[in-house]
């Protein structure tokens, strides 16, 4: 099984080193020198990864054969793209890989359902469902502990427990005599969940 876990950047400097936006909760088994890697678009690779290192932050590849700020250059917006055994799990069992959990059932602690995910979508702060609704609208679902309690990869569904006016209209109504404190730190719980 063929998965993305980075997209090449920009190029960095003028030995052939490039960014990377990292797509894998495992850089330092699918990114690690060595790691002969396929491409999209195909006619860019393969390429194998001869250092690694972080700056700043992030993470810089350079690849055989690239040695110039030119090559590294020509390389961006490049998927990376690793052979995954399809059986294979993280080592971590809260951790899963994207392709276990595509195509999931979504539905709440009521057992209503919400959907089926459609895509994962990875921020810098937290990864999100993209969850397709029947009338085929989509709504988003933040992927943490305090919304999806329970991933069931044997029955193919994801359970959530969302807040008020995630996936609904209906937003809760806080009052506001008196308790201003609460209804701050009841929005932080809300906003600050992936943080």
């Amino acid at each position: 099984m063929q998965l993305v876990v980075a997209r090449v950047g920009r190029a960095h400097g003028i030995k052939g080193e490039v960014t990377v936006e990292v797509r894998t909760d495992e850089p330092e088994l699918r990114l690690g020198p060595g790691a002969v890697l396929l491409t999209d678009p195909a006619s860019a690779g393969p390429l194998t990864i001869e250092t690694g290192r972080v700056h700043s932050g992030r993470l810089l590849l350079r690849f055989a054969g690239v040695r110039d700020r030119n090559g590294a250059e020509a390389l961006r917006n490049t998927l990376l793209i690793a052979e995954v055994d399809p059986d294979a799990t993280p080592e971590d069992p809260d951790e899963y890989y994207d392709h276990q959990l595509m195509d999931l059932d979504v539905v709440t602690t009521d057992g209503t359902e919400v959907g089926r995910i459609t895509e994962i979508s990875h921020l810098p702060s937290q990864d999100l469902f993209v969850v397709e609704r029947e009338d085929g609208t989509e709504v988003l679902i933040p992927f943490v502990e305090e919304i999806v309690v329970e991933i069931d990869l044997e029955e193919q569904r994801a359970v959530i427990d969302p807040p008020p006016g995630l996936i609904d209209d209906r937003a809760e109504v806080v009052s506001t005599r008196g308790e201003e404190n609460d209804s701050a730190a009841a929005g932080e719980d809300v906003t600050g969940a992936g943080a």
